[in-house]
């Protein structure tokens, strides 16, 4: 009996031994529990950080320097000069316009009928002077201001942006050469620029790429011989016609003029370089933006080359040397320090959001590693034109924000088309679309068909058979709403035919809308 006694205390005593204190339980109880709502509000505050993540990176010092008491310019209208970082400030207007939910003027394709002069009834939507309120237009157009005035208000803000000529057409060259004649049957660069009276014909469609683009942009005859009194008309006509002229080799300073002159924050003019070229060295890839010069063997300058191009484009260099005087004019009245310090904030801006945004530490990658292909560049010229990919595991409002600033030229026009213009549901076809012809022949449904020929429509184009798109794509006219389009682009000199099924009559209009996928 004592013996089991004995063992029976033994089992209790090494049952509470196992147990434990009830007060060890209770600690431990607690431990558990407050390290379960630690993780919890952690989570909750993680959550919380990524939705005022996009609010604090959007809106702290996102403001800027104060603007004072003027009032934000709703209504803008931009000559979106080629080559110039044009595409930059585009989605710049594009980014405010979106957010302010303003209403934009857009081209029935992806410009408003270019190189033809600007017409009123190339906009979208457009059923006359006063009939609907257009805020912004900014699209590559040749300026004709009569026929703009018909589509923007009385109050609308005009301005555009200029780029030293020789710059100007390495770029142009470079992104044109397959387009326009007189570059396509020059060997290179240097060797147009030594003799361009030898390839240039100023007959022949697209050779205003070739020669005082700018001139040829702001509505004026380009192929004028220089004269100081008609520098000096057009000079005037420009300053007339336009409250500002940005510099694209200063274009910090730039966008600081327009921030204040627009009275916009700061965010609004914080841009990444859009359409960046690729250049290839012996030491690898890099990149530069629109603005540096292109290193591509073929767009090789020797300084006496560089002379002769400021020869062969005297209207534009006079146009570009009058208004860089006047821009560092608007800079000493603005305040030279005081730009200094803007320029500062707005650098800082930028790198701030690159980080935030972009991966690869912000710089450009070649559009085949985007694997968004929606973000993923359109591929034109020599030389490989870049884009941005996304930071991952960005919150949705930060990804939305970010996206827009990074987002090309084509696929945000089509976007906001779409808002503007919800599409109706596509009607089933009546017949089997028509197949293309060997050799690849242009199609069109109707009672002729589209001559081949070379990309573009130079002045006197037959308006009332075909139209050209930004890219040399045909747009047909006609009354029939089961019209086929059949639309040809270029690919590192190849041809790449793209049948659309179902396009969309616009309203009130002739004109089919293409889609560019």
């Amino acid at each position: 009996m004592v013996f089991k006694r004995r063992a029976r205390r033994m089992r209790l005593g090494l049952g509470c031994y196992r147990v434990g204190p009830t007060w060890l339980w209770k600690a431990l109880l607690v431990f558990v529990a407050i390290a379960f709502a630690g993780q919890l509000l952690g989570v909750i505050y993680n959550k919380s950080l990524q939705q005022d993540r996009s609010w604090w990176l959007f809106s702290s010092d996102g403001q800027g320097p104060s603007l004072g008491f003027c009032r934000p310019r709703s209504h803008v209208m931009f000559l979106k000069t080629h080559k110039t970082a044009s595409s930059t400030v585009l989605n710049i207007l594009y980014r405010y316009g979106e957010e302010k939910d303003l209403r934009f003027a857009l081209p029935l394709g992806y410009q408003f009928g270019y190189p033809l002069p600007f017409n009123a009834h190339r906009v979208k939507g457009y059923r006359g002077p006063r009939v609907a309120e257009f805020s912004i237009i900014g699209n590559h157009m040749r300026f004709n201001k009569p026929e703009v005035e018909k589509v923007m208000p009385a109050d609308t803000f005009y301005f555009s942006i200029l780029r030293d000529p020789v710059a100007l057409t390495e770029s142009s060259y470079a992104y044109y050469k397959s387009v326009a004649p007189a570059f396509r049957k020059a060997k290179g660069l240097g060797d147009f620029a030594d003799n361009p009276q030898k390839y240039y014909d100023p007959r022949l469609r697209n050779n205003h790429y070739a020669r005082n683009l700018l001139w040829y942009d702001f509505g004026l005859d380009h192929n004028a011989n220089f004269s100081t009194t008609l520098t000096q008309r057009g000079e005037v006509a420009i300053r007339r016609a336009f409250k500002l002229i940005l510099v694209s080799e200063h274009f910090d300073e730039s966008m600081v003029l327009l921030r204040h002159a627009l009275c916009w924050p700061l965010d609004a003019v914080v841009s990444f370089s859009l359409n960046a070229r690729q250049q290839k060295s012996n030491g690898g890839s890099s990149w530069v933006d629109k603005a540096a010069a292109a290193q591509h063997p073929a767009m090789a300058l020797t300084d006496n080359q560089r002379q002769k191009l400021r020869e062969w484009n005297a209207l534009d260099w006079h146009l570009y040397q009058a208004f860089n005087r006047s821009f560092w004019d608007e800079v000493d009245r603005f305040g030279r320090a005081r730009m200094d310090q803007e320029v500062v904030l707005l650098r800082t801006r930028r790198e701030l959001l690159a980080k935030a945004c972009l991966r690869e530490g912000g710089r450009p990658v070649e559009a085949s590693r985007i694997r968004d292909k929606n973000i993923r560049p359109f591929q034109s010229g020599l030389v490989k034109i870049l884009g941005y990919e996304l930071q991952p595991g960005l919150d949705n409002a930060t990804r939305q924000a970010c996206l827009r600033m990074i987002r090309p030229e084509i696929q945000y026009k089509d976007l906001l088309d779409a808002r503007q213009f919800p599409r109706a549901a596509p009607q089933p076809a009546q017949a089997p679309p028509p197949a293309i012809p060997a050799g690849g022949a242009y199609m069109r449904k109707g009672p002729s068909q589209l001559r081949t020929g070379e990309l573009g429509v130079e002045g006197g184009g037959r308006m009332g058979e075909e139209e050209r798109d930004w890219d040399g794509s045909r747009l047909s006219r006609s009354n029939n709403n089961n019209q086929t389009l059949v639309r040809e682009r270029w690919k590192r000199g190849e041809k790449e035919h793209k049948i659309v099924f179902h396009p969309e009559l616009i309203p009130g209009g002739e004109w089919i809308r293409l889609n560019p996928d």
